[in-house]
């Protein structure tokens, strides 16, 4: 079974496996939370978002290191 879209694929649209897992989960809840639901699989829909560039993201500070 192919998972589609690829982690290799999705992590040249962010810097982190992290930032992906973040953007990805946030995305999801905001489609679950919709007062009409128009997707059955809201993390899959969240992915190929980030995959098709619908969905970006914007580092706010550095980290503290």
């Amino acid at each position: 079974m192919m998972i589609h879209p690829s982690a290799d694929k999705l992590l040249r649209r962010v810097d982190s496996k992290y930032t992906l897992v973040v953007c990805a989960a946030k995305r999801a809840r905001e489609l679950m939370v919709q007062k009409k639901p128009v997707v059955d699989k809201p993390v899959t829909t969240a992915l190929e978002e980030i995959d098709k560039g619908i969905i970006t993201y914007q580092r706010l500070r550095e980290s503290i290191k």
